[in-house]
């Protein structure tokens, strides 16, 4: 039994066709094939019932691809930690970032990686905080740029920035013209949120004390702050923005823009991994470039409060 049979049967699991899997493995056809036969034969088992289309495992077949998933992480590993000592940058980083973090930290942060660690590939994943967590702790994630605390044993948070609220108003509400705005004088049902399942809706409830509320209606729900901010231009609503989203506003767009009363509410930003976690170099190398593009005045907690999380 070798690792390159092991990576042989997981290909063609994963495209359930032999020479889809060739391909992607970067050998023949018959290549792939015989080296699975030989394994096949060596272990008196067969993996696959190839008289289906597309091709399956069969049931001791789907418990040794299994193994061999775990085996060929494992091994990875070992290559891992030896670039990880190396005093050169280089190999692969899969980071996991949230949709509200994303569009503003990833554009700078690509640049700089691409300009300074050519060696260095980010794969990238955008998703919820609940799916970054359980990559990281399936080890599919080496790191993660989420909002905290996590309150989680397992996962380590190396806090990067804390990111001011601001009340993004219509011309058309009654908020425009007031400098500063109090949460109670937000009216939920002028409120635009992000879908369930997002951590900054979550604190826009806590902020807003709109949990106390059983009778809110919402007209829509969406995973994407672009979206919230142009459906209030288009009425008379009301969205909550993080500090990341207004920085590049021009000053026509500023007079949209609320501050809330002090202690100015705020989300505290980590990089997270897991306690476990192997790419030290790599992790904080990126830590390093993201707190290059973050303003320093951000990096600071001053006077802002955090505003509470509920998972």
């Amino acid at each position: 039994m070798t690792l390159t049979q092991l990576e042989y049967i997981v290909a063609v699991d994963t495209h359930r066709h032999f020479v889809l899997a060739s391909e992607k493995c970067f050998v023949t056809q018959p290549t792939l094939s015989m080296q699975i036969q030989k394994l096949e034969e060596e272990l008196d088992v067969k993996i696959f019932d190839r008289t289906k289309q597309p091709v399956i495992p069969t049931e001791i077949g789907m418990s040794m691809i299994a193994q061999a998933r775990i085996i060929l992480r494992e091994a990875k590993l070992i290559k891992e930690i030896i670039n990880d000592r190396k005093d050169s940058l280089s190999g692969e980083l899969r980071i996991g970032i949230i949709p509200t973090l994303a569009p503003y930290l990833l554009p700078p942060l690509f640049q700089k990686i691409r300009e300074k660690y050519p060696q260095v590939n980010l794969v990238v994943k955008e998703t919820i905080t609940e799916e970054v967590i359980h990559e990281l702790k399936n080890n599919r994630l080496e790191c993660g740029i989420v909002v905290t605390p996590l309150n989680d044993l397992t996962i380590k948070e190396h806090v990067l920035f804390y990111e001011e609220l601001f009340v993004y108003v219509s011309r058309k509400n009654a908020l425009y013209d007031k400098k500063y705005v109090l949460a109670k004088e937000i009216d939920p049902n002028q409120l635009w949120l992000l879908e369930e399942g997002h951590c900054f809706r979550s604190q826009v409830l806590n902020l807003c004390e709109l949990r106390k509320h059983s009778d809110l209606h919402f007209q829509y729900e969406t995973g994407n702050i672009e979206t919230l901010k142009r459906m209030v231009d288009k009425s008379d609503g009301i969205t909550i923005l993080p500090e990341l989203a207004v920085m590049e506003f021009t000053t026509a767009q500023m007079k949209f823009v609320k501050k809330l009363r002090a202690p100015s509410p705020a989300r505290e930003v980590s990089l997270v991994t897991h306690r476990n976690h192997i790419k030290t170099k790599l992790i904080e190398t990126l830590k390093e470039e993201i707190l290059n593009i973050v303003p320093t005045q951000m990096q600071k907690l001053n006077n802002k409060k955090i505003v509470e999380i509920t998972y």
